[in-house]
């Protein structure tokens, strides 16, 4: 082979040596990888077609989210976005930043040729960018599938060059270009890994090897039939006992007579139940998430039951806080917050339509009807003053805004409520959205955030809903919210984080 049969800008007057270089360190590799017969060259032509325009990453993210575990399909989720990110990003800079010829396919044996040949400049290459991009967001999710996906992505990035479309110049241009453009997302949208509460402070339970003195509660409203049954086949001796929603609670009382652990398996309201048995028994909690947001249970760092079984194996477990209401002759207690206000009203608007239209579906529908309803601000003293306000949320812990992803916490055992008060006026939605775009410690016109230990309201009106872990009170009169700090223990998995 020549130089004549490749395509290369020829060399002009005043070009750097290094440069050139380069484009013939360029060619060799070309030459190694293209021209010389390999095993594998009838499977290239038939896998390219189906990695264009990213087909390919498409059925591959179906393949992963069918495993149906949550890793998988954030991962699937998280690769396919990198995959469109990328492409944008290799269409409107790449191919018009960088003018340069693919090669010649003269010299390539003719099993090998692709039937239709790149209309665009060869670099880079847009299926090493898909490749790449697809690759890296699934491993920075979840490196055990990437370490499954990244050989298949290397395999198409390779082809490139072998079918002759590319250069491997174009290809390694196209590689960065898509792990580049995964990274930058993740800055944007961080992993779950990222938004994990700090494993502390640890707490000394018993290892439960095969489960043996675990009783597990699941609701079957929540449809935790699947994860329970894979809980007996994970901890072959742990009890687990399976009830409807309403008899939850009696199944709960029951199930600490008898454990060394109390689990629960269901949405955040049922692990709220299944917390206040635990702190009235003095027991450790093991969490499995059942429900539709799960959001104690995913800042615990428990997603799954191979996460909880780990955590159980290997008597791994912290002390988190709890926080308490009460007012009216009602008390209880909440893991995730507790608000007064729109968001109370929404909660019983989502619960009246979910079982007709869905969780999500039910939740947008209950947060347009509550919004745009003629609804007067709640009024409270707060402070020594009467307010009226839209809002009042107060968080078990400081919920942290990072990139484009809602608060999260990073600490459960802080020792502060993370208070924001959306002010009553005009125009409660937008209030409400730039109050949920605030940080923690913000002021402006419409909202106030504040950390406090305790909080008490005076003056709140009979039959004033209040929300706590998606279930709904009411209270009035004399409302007091405080902390409890590090008084639950919680099993969550600490090895590896």
């Amino acid at each position: 082979m020549t130089t004549s049969d490749l395509a290369l800008p020829f060399r002009k007057p005043g070009r750097p040596a290094l440069l050139d270089r380069v484009l013939a360190l360029d060619r060799r590799v070309f030459e190694t990888v293209a021209v010389r017969r390999r095993p594998g060259r009838s499977v290239v032509p038939r896998l390219d077609p189906s990695a264009h325009h990213g087909a390919f990453w498409c059925a591959a993210a179906v393949a992963l989210a069918a495993s149906r575990t949550p890793r998988a399909r954030r991962a699937a989720t998280r690769g396919l976005a990198s995959l469109g990110a990328a492409s944008l990003a290799a269409g409107a800079l790449g191919k018009r930043a960088v003018r340069h010829p693919g090669p010649a396919v003269a010299p390539l044996p003719v099993l090998r040729r692709l039937r239709r040949r790149p209309v665009t400049t060869s670099s880079p290459s847009r299926q090493a960018v898909s490749a790449a991009a697809f690759a890296a967001g699934v491993a920075l999710e979840s490196p055990a599938w990437g370490a499954v996906v990244a050989p298949v992505a290397s395999f198409v990035a390779v082809s490139r060059v072998r079918s002759g479309a590319h250069f491997p110049s174009d290809v390694l241009a196209g590689a960065a270009l898509g792990v580049g453009t995964a990274y930058a997302l993740r800055s944007l949208v961080p992993t779950r890994a990222q938004v994990t509460a700090l494993p502390r402070p640890r707490a000394e339970v018993p290892a439960l090897l095969e489960g043996e003195g675990l009783v597990l509660v699941a609701n079957t409203a929540s449809g935790s039939a699947e994860r329970a049954s894979a809980l007996r086949d994970a901890l072959p001796r742990a009890e687990v006992v399976e009830c409807a929603p309403e008899e939850v609670p009696a199944e709960l009382d029951k199930a600490a007579g008898r454990a060394r652990v109390l689990g629960v398996c269901g949405g955040d309201g049922t692990v709220n139940t299944a917390a206040r048995v635990a702190l009235r028994s003095g027991l450790p909690l093991a969490v499995l998430p059942g429900g539709t947001l799960n959001h104690f249970a995913y800042d615990l760092g428990v997603e799954d039951v191979r996460d909880l079984a780990r955590a159980l194996r290997q008597g791994d477990a912290v002390r988190v806080d709890v926080g308490r209401f009460s007012g009216g002759g009602r008390e209880g207690v909440f893991l995730n917050a507790c608000s007064v206000g729109v968001y109370p009203e929404l909660v019983r608007e989502r619960e009246r339509w979910s079982k007709r239209i869905g969780g999500w579906p039910a939740g947008v529908f209950a947060a347009l009807r509550v919004l745009r309803a003629d609804r007067h601000p709640l009024e409270a003293e707060l402070g020594g003053r009467t307010r009226p306000l839209w809002l009042l949320f107060a968080g078990n812990g400081t919920y942290h805004r990072m990139g484009l992803l809602s608060g999260r916490r990073l600490d459960l055992a802080d020792g502060q409520l993370d208070v924001r008060v959306v002010h009553g006026g005009r125009r409660p939605a937008a209030r409400l959205l730039a109050a949920a775009f605030a940080g923690p410690l913000t002021r402006s016109p419409v909202h106030a955030a504040v950390q406090v230990r305790r909080l008490r309201l005076e003056h709140v009106a009979p039959g004033t809903l209040l929300a706590h872990d998606g279930e709904v009170t009411e209270v009035e009169g004399a409302v007091t919210l405080e902390k409890l700090p590090r008084a639950l223990t919680v099993y969550r998995p600490i090895t590896g984080y």
